[in-house]
């Protein structure tokens, strides 16, 4: 299969609520359609994850940004697309997303991607990809695709063919919090 048949494969899915299983620019990660609410529980419920978690999403580019938060601080594009690591922002004024994806501040996590997959996924769906790691809650994140659990993979409704037999390790992104004052507080290095 094809860099691009996988792409629009998953995307057929997500357009139809599923849940896909695919490799991000960190670890392999559980996703949805973010403004999908009913995509966005069962993901929830596969991960047995508290819903007072809050989950990420990922976007290609500064437009798709723009569209699903109130205003973008300079700061936060500048730091999302010069980091040199993948760098999860958590933004205030969350908007067109799925509520559960927001915090009950109504913030939101949010990643930049160039990764070819989840960069193409953004892409063709045109909205924020939901990206969590691929893995039951309190669990390691797995890195490479023979580390995640069979539980996980018999429960999404698509797996990515994509980057299965790579065996490159990354870890999971940076976090940092940027308030609408411009205050920044680093979440996790």
């Amino acid at each position: 299969m094809t860099l691009k048949d996988d792409i629009e494969a998953a995307v057929a899915c997500m357009r139809q609520g599923g849940v896909i299983l695919y490799p991000t620019d960190t670890v392999w990660g559980i996703g949805c359609d973010a403004t999908r609410t009913d995509a966005v529980q069962r993901i929830f419920e596969i991960k047995h994850r508290a819903e007072s978690k809050a989950l990420i999403a990922l976007v290609n580019s500064r437009d798709m940004l723009e569209r699903y938060v109130e205003s973008l601080p300079d700061v936060a594009w500048e730091l999302m697309s010069l980091s040199e690591r993948p760098l999860t922002a958590v933004l205030d004024g969350a908007c067109g997303l799925s509520t559960a994806m927001t915090g009950a501040d109504g913030t939101v996590g949010i990643r930049l991607t160039a990764e070819a997959y989840s960069s193409g996924l953004c892409r063709r769906l045109r909205r924020p990809v939901v990206s969590t790691s691929a893995n039951i809650s309190g669990q390691p994140s797995p890195a490479i695709f023979s580390e995640i659990s069979h539980d996980i993979i018999d429960a999404v409704d698509y797996v990515a063919s994509y980057r299965r037999d790579d065996t490159s390790r990354s870890r999971p992104s940076a976090v940092v919090r940027i308030a609408s004052d411009l205050t920044v507080k680093i979440l996790r290095q």
